[in-house]
Parts: C-alpha cells; sequence; structure tokens
C-alpha cells in the first residue's frame, strides 16, 4: 500500500512541476498550464509560472514534447523586454497619475452657474469637443473657456450620460460634423459619469479584442456605431420582407397551385422587392451605402444553373473536392467550393435540380428525370446560400415511398400526409436566411454580426 502511495504522490509532484502549451488550442487569457487547460504561448508560461519543466504541442495532432533551447532562450528574452516595458510603464503612470491629481484638485474650485439669460457664447482658444449619441443619431457638441476645464470637463468618461445647453447651428463650408450640425454649449452638467481606470470602456472593447470577447461584450458592442447601424438595417429589412408577404397576400411560405417556374419567379421578386423597399426609405438607404459603399441591387432575371451544369462549371474552373478530385454527379456541393463559384460568377445564382439523394425524401422529382428533383438554392455572392426551397411531393403513395425508403414512421406526421390524402395539388414553398440576407446586402464578414445575439454551439452568453 504504501508503495502505491509513494509512487502516486511522486506522479503528482511531476505533474504539479510540469507547464503545458499549445499553441494551437491553449489560451493564455484562460489558461492555467495543465495538461487539460494549457497556455498558448512560452512567453505566457514563463511569465505565470517562472522556470519551470515545460512541454508543448505545435498542431492539433501532435503530442507534447520538450521545448527546443533555441526557442526557451527567444521567449525568456521576451519575457525580459516585456518586463523593462511594464516597468516603465508604470512609472510613467505614476506620473501621469501625479499630474493627474494636481490638475484635478485645481479644476475641483472651478464652479459653473447657468446664466438664465443665455448670452452669445464668445469663442476662446480653450476648446473640447463631445459627440452625442442618443439612439436617433449622433451630434458634436462645443465646449469652451471654463466649460472645459471643470472637474467633470477632465473626468468625463465615454458612455457617461449628459445634459447640454446651447445652440445647434449648420456648420460653415470647409468644416465637417456629423448631420452638418453643431452644437455650441453655454452650460452641462453630468447626469451619470460612466466608470474610468480599469472599468473604462475602451478596456472593456477594442478593436484588437479577440471575437469571444466581443461576443461575450454584445450588450456593449450594440451600442457602436456600426453595429447599431446594422441593427438598424436589419429592421428596415425584416418590415420590408413583412410588407411584401403581406402586400402579395402571403400567410407562413407555401403557395398552392403552382409549377417550379412560378416558384422560382416568386423568389426572385420576393428578393428584389424587399431590396427595392428597404433603399426606398431613405434614412436605412444612407446607412446600407455607410456600410457597404459598393452595394447594387441584383438585376432581373436570376442566373438559373442546375445542378449537373454547376459541376461542369466546377470541372472547367479547377474547383475540387478537397482530394484534389472533381465533384461527380449525386455528389453534395459543401459550402466552400459552392461559395468560390458563387464568388466568380459574381450575381445572384438560382443552383436547381439537385439530386434526390441529397435533398430531403418531400421534395418532388422531375417529370423528366426522376434521379433529380425540383429544387433551389439562392447563392448570393460573398455569403452563398440565402433561401432554400423545392416543390413538394403532392402523391400520396410517393409520399408514402418516401417515408419507407428514409425509415421514417409515416404515423406522427399523419397531418402531413392527410394533406395529400383530401384535396392533393401541386404546391412548394422555401425557406428564409434573414441573417445571410443582411450580411450579403451590408457586405458583413460573418452573420453573427447580423442579429442582436448571436446563438452558436459554445455560444449563449449574453
Amino acid at each position: 500500500m504504501s508503495d502505491i502511495q509513494e509512487s502516486t504522490e511522486q506522479f503528482s509532484l511531476e505533474e504539479s512541476a510540469t507547464v503545458y502549451v499549445d499553441e494551437v488550442q491553449g489560451s493564455d487569457k484562460t489558461g492555467t498550464g495543465e495538461r487539460e487547460n494549457p497556455y498558448q504561448t512560452l512567453v505566457c508560461a514563463l511569465q505565470s509560472r517562472g522556470e519551470v519543466k515545460i512541454l508543448i504541442k505545435k498542431s492539433s495532432d501532435g503530442d507534447y514534447n520538450d521545448v527546443s533551447g533555441a526557442a526557451l532562450k527567444k521567449a525568456r528574452k521576451r519575457v525580459e523586454d516585456l518586463a523593462k516595458k511594464a516597468k516603465k510603464a508604470e512609472e510613467q503612470k505614476r506620473l501621469d497619475a501625479e499630474k493627474e491629481r494636481q490638475l484635478l484638485a485645481e479644476a475641483k474650485l472651478i464652479v459653473l452657474e447657468r446664466d438664465p439669460s443665455l448670452p452669445e457664447a464668445t469663442k476662446g482658444k480653450d476648446i473640447k469637443f463631445i459627440i452625442l449619441r442618443d439612439g436617433t443619431g449622433y451630434l458634436q457638441c462645443v465646449l469652451t473657456g471654463k466649460l472645459c476645464h471643470t472637474y467633470d470637463a477632465l473626468t468625463l468618461t465615454l458612455e457617461s450620460t449628459i445634459t447640454v445647453y446651447g445652440v445647434i447651428s449648420e456648420l460653415p463650408e470647409g468644416k465637417t460634423a456629423p448631420d452638418n450640425h453643431e452644437l455650441s454649449a453655454n452650460y452641462w452638467e453630468v447626469i451619470h459619469k460612466a466608470p474610468g481606470g480599469a472599468d473604462a470602456f475602451t478596456n472593456q472593447l477594442n478593436a484588437e479584442a479577440d471575437p469571444s470577447v466581443l461576443y461575450e461584450q454584445r450588450h456593449l458592442v450594440i451600442r457602436g456605431e456600426t453595429a447599431s447601424a446594422v441593427l438598424k438595417v436589419r429592421s428596415q429589412i425584416t418590415k420590408a420582407f413583412r410588407d411584401h408577404f403581406h402586400d402579395k397576400g402571403f400567410t407562413e411560405a407555401e403557395m398552392a397551385f403552382i409549377t417550379f417556374d412560378d416558384l422560382l419567379n416568386t423568389l426572385e421578386d420576393l428578393i428584389c422587392d424587399t431590396i427595392d423597399r428597404v433603399l426606398s426609405h431613405e434614412p436605412t438607404r444612407e446607412l446600407v451605402y455607410q456600410l457597404n459603399p459598393g452595394f447594387k441591387p441584383p438585376e432581373r432575371p436570376f442566373m438559373r444553373l442546375d445542378y449537373k451544369d454547376a459541376l461542369q462549371y466546377l470541372k472547367e474552373h479547377d474547383i475540387k473536392k478537397e482530394d484534389g478530385t472533381f465533384f461527380e454527379f449525386g455528389e453534395d456541393i459543401p459550402e466552400s467550393p459552392e461559395r468560390t463559384m458563387t464568388d466568380q460568377i459574381n450575381r445572384p445564382i438560382f443552383l436547381c435540380r439537385f439530386p434526390a439523394e441529397i435533398k430531403s425524401f418531400y421534395m418532388k422529382r422531375c417529370e423528366d428525370d426522376r434521379r433529380i428533383t425540383e429544387s433551389v438554392d439562392v447563392l448570393m455572392p460573398g455569403v452563398g446560400e440565402i433561401v432554400g426551397g423545392s416543390m413538394r411531393i403532392s402523391d400520396l403513395n410517393e409520399l408514402l415511398e418516401g417515408y419507407k425508403r428514409e425509415g421514417i414512421d409515416p404515423m406522427p406526421y399523419y397531418w402531413y400526409t392527410d394533406q395529400r390524402k383530401y384535396g392533393t395539388t401541386e404546391h412548394g414553398g422555401f425557406g428564409l436566411g434573414v441573417e445571410r440576407f443582411i450580411a450579403w446586402m451590408l457586405n458583413r464578414d460573418t452573420v453573427k454580426e447580423c442579429c442582436l445575439y448571436p446563438r452558436f454551439v459554445g455560444r449563449c452568453l449574453p
């Protein structure tokens, strides 16, 4: 028993004396150096744990190995440089803090009194500019003289709430400001001062912040000009879709007594009419071209490209599978090559008539070729698929065969089957990706920018 205990204790000591670095999956922010939670860099490991045994992994499929002498020497030099830099910055911070304390002590002696007669302001050499935001737009405010030397003025922080009294005037030619207007203040007061220092807004968010941090702080990100503009356009796009459906007599996106061509024409009309409605709203139009200056409404008719012809396009343009071979009939075209093709063609595409084996069992097969279905993906440059739709199987026996082929128990779907049993007709419908539509229209890098709080695997906060 004692030998086992001694062996276990020795193993624990060795483990605790070893620090792990994974350059691919580790994290310098949340890592603790254990094998299950490694750091990402040697520098962080040395800064956090000092001179200890370090094992490093350089690829996702590799294993931990000893650190080379050259890499360790380079990391040590970097740690020394960072320490010197930090010491110098700390000293400068101390000097700045002392200077700021002196300024603030003097500023506390300045007291503002609002003059009820509001005399015409005179311009002086002391001036401070503040950008105000109230949710409807932006306004540049100018503080002059004593107004910009008070304690509140010197300690004012981003995202603070203030009230400003003054005169709004149009800017003369040659000067610029939001909406070409400026507020010249003659009195102002702080309603709520946002925190500074370590809790300052700029310390919560900055341009270099990791995407995961930005998602965690999404409630603050959406205060920014770009994020708020995207959400304002989203609101108008959503309204335009609803107005289109209402005006066209739709209630969910399913249509009876139609053909496949009717379905494609309906989709084309939906997309183009929605864009026209959005751009006809002048404030939203300005935001669209602010976010995506090169946006051009698509021209009708959209390109109609059958699946088999898409395979030929991929072959002619040397777009291959990951294994280096070309796509064959019956294989699904993954997102990456599909987007490459769409971006090269650079116009909206109706990619039609996919093989039945790679589509849902309820999609109607083509009369002239039973291998393929009356199905469509609407592809847009920059984002790929934004709509998927098809004609649905209308024949009861064919639907029952579909259940059987896919190994689906038809009993829970009696309501779906009954729609073929009682008064069946040719019908079709589609699903719309609103965030993808917005990402395409506003040229966003990811659909995650196009909704209020993105939700995906591993992310359910805030």
